[in-house]
């Protein structure tokens, strides 16, 4: 229970920890007498940064003030059932006549066998692309392709198909390009039970112009994500996130912190020294490479041209589209393209 109570005077970087750590989508916020103050869930954390709150606020002003709880001894299991069916909730205080918490009830164990205790399943298509050389990689990369470099005894892109699979989706569409036949023979002796279709580029197009082979493929939205990361985010939530507020594409982006190793000058007006900052910190959203996408948006990719992905932002957002930001911890984010991150998926995995 302690890993999902936490004091108001916590920051949003904090909390968006401790909701990773935790596993679950909610928090608890008491006081210093572990009275029961409110709730606080990744929904509320983002809705905070995306209206320009600094990582380094505190969280007293975006938590949920009044929330259900129950009073110990005076509940049935079946009420707790319904409380959780009907709004949905991811976690119920459990208070004491006081006001203390002394328990907190999680959906999935209450709700195991019934139909919110199930996992989520939004069969949608996913686009992995996996054409690069993966430079960064080598050695590995001079023999492989990029998506076979190895995490334990599986490949990087079993482990983000599974990502996937968890949540219901079987149509996998892989661009490829640098060993790809390398990367074929490798699902045809595999045999994978969700679908595989490789879409071949000639020559190298950057980080979206292989999309452009799959126009008029889908009537829904559907996930792209880069074949070397490993995002652990709640998928369903960002395709729901996405459909919700009609975003035209989203893309994940993790909440990094960087620390200058030094002391910076600030000056004043007329150029004098007016403080030195001892070893400042910055956050900043950093794209991932992990996206929702409308259909519509690939007959904005040009045919048989270089393009990145940052290319069609910007034509998406020149014509009046609209691109949303999902974000992440900075914990759930691994880019295995660099040899630091590649150590820490082993250690993880």
């Amino acid at each position: 229970m302690k890993d999902k109570a936490v004091q108001p005077n916590i920051t949003i970087r904090q909390a968006m920890k401790k909701i990773s750590q935790s596993g679950e989508k909610c928090l608890v916020i008491v006081d210093e007498k572990n009275i029961l103050l409110g709730t606080l869930s990744d929904g509320d954390l983002r809705k905070a940064i995306l209206k320009g709150s600094e990582m380094s606020d505190s969280i007293q002003q975006i938590y949920q003030s009044n929330p259900t709880a129950l009073i110990d001894g005076e509940y049935e299991d079946e009420d707790v059932k319904n409380i959780f069916t009907q709004h949905k909730f991811d976690l119920i205080p459990v208070v004491n006549n006081r006001g203390e918490l002394i328990d907190i009830l999680l959906w999935d164990e209450i709700l195991i066998n019934s139909k919110k205790g199930q996992k989520a399943n939004i069969n949608v298509p996913v686009v992995i692309m996996a054409g690069g050389k993966g430079t960064r990689m080598e050695p590995f990369t001079k023999v492989l392709p990029k998506p076979l470099v190895p995490i334990q005894e599986k490949p990087i892109i079993e482990h983000i198909i599974e990502r996937f699979t968890e949540i219901g989706c079987s149509d996998f569409y892989l661009t490829v390009n640098y060993k790809g036949k390398i990367l074929k023979a490798y699902f045809e002796e595999l045999q994978p039970e969700y679908d595989i279709a490789f879409v071949d580029e000639n020559e190298p197009l950057g980080t979206a112009g292989s999309l452009q082979y799959l126009k008029g493929k889908f009537d829904k939205p559907f996930f792209v994500t880069n074949c070397d990361i490993i995002i652990k985010a709640d998928y369903a939530s960002l395709y729901k996130f996405h459909q919700k507020n009609n975003y035209d594409i989203t893309l994940v982006a993790s909440a990094k912190e960087y620390v200058i190793p030094y002391g910076t000058c600030e000056l004043n007006g007329d150029g004098h020294l007016s403080r030195i900052n001892e070893k400042p910190k910055y956050d900043f959203l950093v794209n991932t490479g992990l996206y929702v996408l409308n259909p519509d948006v690939l007959n904005f990719i040009p045919k048989d041209k270089f393009y990145h992905i940052t290319h069609l932002i910007e034509d998406l957002k020149n014509s009046g589209k609209k691109v949303g930001v999902f974000p992440v911890d900075d914990d759930d984010w691994i880019d295995i393209g660099q040899w630091a991150e590649y150590k820490k998926a082993i250690d993880k995995y």
